[in-house]
């Protein structure tokens, strides 16, 4: 079971959503949703859960390029919402079945990097095409940084506690808890 929503921060603080993603095919979409929901093209956190294997965040500000988190890119990619966020960070279009997740280095490091390391300087472990190494979580660990919840703490949070987490530390746990 999914679960969607839109955080949309506003001049009084966050406003919650629940979001359908039946339509969604691509991150496009999903940007162009998130967009939707903001007013003056200020931040909306899409946060997607699949219910205790993984969750993924992406943060959308104005129209500038979304920036994306999975928790999990192994049990990510295995969901078909999952996919949509997999795509962009391995570098796969729609659809395209030539990457093979399973054969992705899954030990936390990049190659020839020490373990414990960060592969850029933004916390980020994305991944730049079929032959880039992934590790467990993916993508941006400091896309939420700024919002109170750093990357060390982001690569933390468990599936299924995660989104809650994550409202907290935004001051939003109330919204998100109406709808959920």
């Amino acid at each position: 079971m999914y679960f969607a929503a839109l955080l949309a921060r506003t001049e009084d603080g966050w406003e919650a959503s629940d979001t359908e993603l039946d339509d969604v095919e691509s991150l496009s979409d999903l940007a162009e949703l998130a967009r939707e929901a903001s007013t003056d093209d200020d931040t909306v956190l899409v946060l997607l859960e699949q219910e205790d294997a993984w969750f993924g965040v992406v943060r959308v500000d104005g129209e500038e390029d979304p920036r994306l988190y999975v928790s999990d890119a192994v049990a990510a990619s295995r969901s078909s919402y999952g996919e949509i966020l997999m795509n962009e960070l391995i570098g796969r279009e729609y659809g395209d079945d030539d990457v093979d997740l399973d054969s992705l280095d899954l030990d936390g490091t990049e190659d020839g990097e020490p373990e414990g390391s960060t592969s850029d300087e933004d916390g980020s472990t994305g991944a730049d095409g079929p032959d880039a190494v992934a590790s467990g979580p993916l993508g941006d660990a400091e896309l939420l940084g700024d919002l109170g919840v750093p990357g060390r703490e982001l690569r933390t949070l468990e599936p299924g506690d995660a989104l809650g987490g994550i409202a907290e530390a935004l001051g939003a746990s109330e919204m998100l808890e109406a709808v959920r």
